[in-house]
């Protein structure tokens, strides 16, 4: 029996989308496939590592788990959207400085992970951020250096 397709409409880093998908896709599939933006990383596909995290909302959420149909109407932001033509967004700069991008699987969710809640509390406690990256899994074990990165984003510091 073949895939019913459905058409969503929703925003995606800026900019409006309109397509027919295959109803049983994920948002992962989505975003990588469909779409072509491969900063999303797929990764145990049973959200249990953190590295597809995108932005659904403004709340991160796992894009292995969510199916592709639930974005109609919503806003989607993926690694590719949170920085500006040509310039890093703060939190990837703070990431660069603080040697917090080892082999780099990770560092697309923790980013949206981060930001997700700097948007939410501009000034987090340590224990907050830890909270807020803990479902987020480093294979480098940098977690140290991404704490770091983003307490000195919360201070201000910008080097």
């Amino acid at each position: 029996m073949p895939v019913q397709k459905i058409r969503v409409r929703f925003r995606m880093n800026g900019q409006e989308h309109e397509q027919e998908i295959p109803s049983n896709i994920t948002l992962l599939e989505l975003i990588r496939d469909e779409l072509g933006l491969t900063g999303t990383k797929e990764g145990c596909e049973i959200g249990e590592c953190g590295a597809c995290t995108v932005l659904l909302d403004g709340k991160p959420v796992y894009a292995c788990l969510i199916l592709a149909p639930k974005v109609d109407g919503r806003e989607v932001i993926t690694i590719e959207g949170i920085g500006e033509e040509g310039k890093l967004h703060p939190l990837q700069e703070a990431f660069l400085t603080h040697g917090a991008v080892q082999c780099g699987f990770c560092t697309p969710g923790m980013l949206l992970s981060a930001k997700a809640l700097l948007d939410k509390n501009s000034h987090p406690s340590r224990e907050e951020i830890e909270e807020a990256i803990s479902g987020n899994l480093c294979r480098c074990t940098g977690y140290l250096q991404i704490v770091n990165a983003i307490e000195a984003i919360r201070s201000g510091e910008k080097e």
